[in-house]
């Protein structure tokens, strides 16, 4: 299970302030999970023999956008934070000005990470102690690899969610002369639950779907008329399509062309249904989990789930199913209707930060995956004189035709300041404003999901 409270260091007589900026569900459910895990203090194992048992002070900012979580997308999420408010950039940067924390989070993407670690160099500037900034990815990286991580470069910690990332991570750092200290091995932090024993009654099949993977309407119809096909194949079994977000809800990524929108031509079976919710609740109930290159394989690897990574459309590194080569879990829905059972590499399974049978295997090196993370912060807020400025690879004078561009996205200047105009309200937008910026969002994700794709077809004829 997931972790609820963490003992903080005997000198400590407060509970450390930890502040969380997310731009999309997925990004907030990492971000938050995270700081609870790498909150300094002893390992989990050692809290449980304490009689003092403080949790962090969680502060939950989400960045406003296309991508900003609904309250139903949040609930999903299960993290309780004890604020949690919608902000822009430059409000951000303000409330890391005027108020104090010991951690601050950045579970954005990487123009994000990057605008926010030069607008937070600028803010501190002059002050005696800053918070340790850490960032990180949501899951699997398998795209933009050097990109991504030169975006985070700057903040004191740059977790990797398996040995695997860390050695890629280390290496591109050192390859452009960047420091390559901040990266620390650590693992995804929302594994969890119990390991699979056995078959359930009636044997559930999960297909994982993912926003943009694939993005054309021919894949992903093909997909699921496979997933009807296999459920009518096997009417004894309970065929389950796991979808991230509602229509007219944004993920991390767009998706314009719906399953649920899909599905309505196809007439599936009674054993087939479309689920929504928390990821380790419908694992709870699965034998076979089926997806192109979702997180939720690791999940279920994490578990002991059988677990499949489809080669159906080619392996392929646009579908990000590259990554599962030497998974031994690649396999294709003609195998699946066969029976086919895969069986998982063991050493692949390992350098992904997945200890294969859950948490309780392995000797529990799965509750110690964040120690080092937590001793390494620990250290920094310690640490004599506090911590140094930040110092981002990418500054005016290394990227000059780059970062200026990435920096003004979040009405930001060159050096970090806010450029004239930049919105920040000084108190919560009243009720009018509310009701115009929910329709304005609404009224982008409808053109998204339905304009767009009209258009692109008239665009074909």
């Amino acid at each position: 299970m997931l972790p609820s409270v963490f003992v903080v260091p005997s000198s400590t007589t407060k509970p450390p302030r930890i502040a969380v900026l997310a731009d999309s569900d997925t990004r907030w459910k990492w971000g938050a999970l995270t700081a609870d895990r790498i909150a300094p203090g002893p390992t989990m194992e050692a809290a449980s023999r304490e009689d003092t048992q403080v949790r962090p002070a969680l502060s939950g900012f989400l960045l406003r956008g296309r991508a900003t979580p609904t309250p139903r997308q949040l609930e999903e999420v299960g993290v309780v934070a004890d604020s949690l408010r919608e902000v822009t950039a430059v409000e951000f940067l303000r409330a890391m000005a005027e108020e104090s924390y010991d951690i601050v989070v950045l579970a954005l993407v990487g123009g994000g990470v990057q605008a926010m670690l030069h607008g937070l160099k600028r803010v501190w500037e002059g002050r005696e102690k800053r918070p340790v900034v850490v960032t990180g990815y949501v899951g699997v990286v398998y795209e933009k690899l050097a990109d991504g991580l030169l975006l985070r470069h700057g903040a004191d910690v740059v977790l990797a969610n398996s040995r695997q990332d860390a050695e890629r991570f280390r290496a591109v750092y050192d390859g452009v002369g960047a420091d390559s200290s901040s990266v620390t091995e650590v693992a995804l932090p929302f594994l969890g639950g119990d390991p699979y024993t056995g078959e359930h009654d009636p044997y559930t099949v999960v297909f994982a779907a993912q926003p943009s993977v694939p993005d054309s309407r021919k894949d992903r119809t093909y997909l699921l008329e496979r997933l009807v096909r296999h459920a009518r194949l096997h009417p004894e079994r309970e065929v389950l399509l796991k979808l991230r977000s509602k229509p007219g809800e944004h993920t991390t990524h767009i998706e314009e062309l719906p399953y649920q929108k899909l599905v309505q031509r196809l007439d599936p079976p009674a054993n087939f249904r479309m689920v929504y919710g928390n990821m380790g609740e419908v694992l709870d109930r699965t034998d076979l989990l089926v997806t192109i290159s979702s997180t939720a394989a690791l999940e279920s690897l994490h578990r002991s789930i059988p677990t499949v990574v489809l080669t159906d459309l080619g392996v392929r590194e646009v579908l990000g199913n590259h990554h599962f080569v030497g998974s031994g879990c690649l396999a294709s829905w003609d195998q699946l209707d066969d029976g086919h059972r895969p069986a998982p590499d063991e050493e692949w399974v390992a350098r992904q930060g997945v200890v294969a049978g859950g948490p309780s295997s392995g000797g529990g090196s799965y509750a110690h995956a964040f120690d080092v993370a937590r001793e390494r912060i620990a250290k920094l807020l310690d640490r004599p004189g506090g911590l140094p400025p930040m110092t981002p690879y990418y500054t005016p004078a290394t990227a000059p035709g780059y970062l200026p561009g990435l920096l003004a996205r979040h009405h930001l200047g060159p050096d970090g300041s806010p450029l004239p105009g930049a919105p920040a309200a000084d108190r919560e937008p009243g009720p009018v404003r509310q009701i115009v910026r929910r329709a304005a969002r609404g009224a982008y994700r409808h053109g998204v999901q339905r304009v767009a794709p009209v258009i692109r077809r008239m665009g074909e004829l």
